[in-house]
């Protein structure tokens, strides 16, 4: 595989490699992904006026790698700032800089759409991918709180 890596959206054409990927983005964070999660998310990648966007990264022809992300309101700032809702590149692409060429066309959306902040999770124990975003960006001081409902 050569350096040379291009971002772009993703395309219809390419929900076969997205699912790919997006499988073993799941099985990385050891969740079940089920043929009615991944066409949910994909119906809403390929719908325009919803707000998840895809967009791939391509090396030598092959998709290696994708990025979701959304706006997010920033009420206290009264203003929209990105959400990277996940991240993934394929394994045998990893090393070649495939995450920092998503990353930044990630900046580059940013500027696009005026935001002034993306902002995203990760698990604490992710360390290849903390070393990428500490690159990239300043940990906050937040801590991440879910409201669980019972059944």
């Amino acid at each position: 595989m050569s350096k040379k890596i291009n971002i772009r959206p993703c395309e219809t054409k390419d929900k076969v490699v997205w699912r790919a990927l997006y499988d073993g983005y799941a099985t990385f964070y050891k969740t079940e992904m089920t043929d009615e999660m991944a066409d949910r998310v994909w119906n809403w990648i390929q719908d325009p006026e919803h707000d998840l966007k895809c967009i791939l990264a391509v090396c030598d022809h092959e998709i290696v790698g994708l990025a979701h992300y959304r706006p997010m309101l920033r009420p206290l700032r009264s203003c929209y700032v990105g959400y990277l809702d996940d991240i993934f590149v394929s394994p045998k692409a990893r090393g070649l800089k495939v995450a920092d060429a998503l990353m930044a066309e990630l900046k580059v959306i940013c500027k696009e759409n005026n935001w002034s902040v993306m902002r995203w999770l990760t698990a604490d124990d992710n360390y290849r991918a903390r070393g990428l975003y500490d690159r990239y960006a300043v940990k906050s001081h937040s801590n991440l709180y879910e409201l669980k409902l019972e059944d």
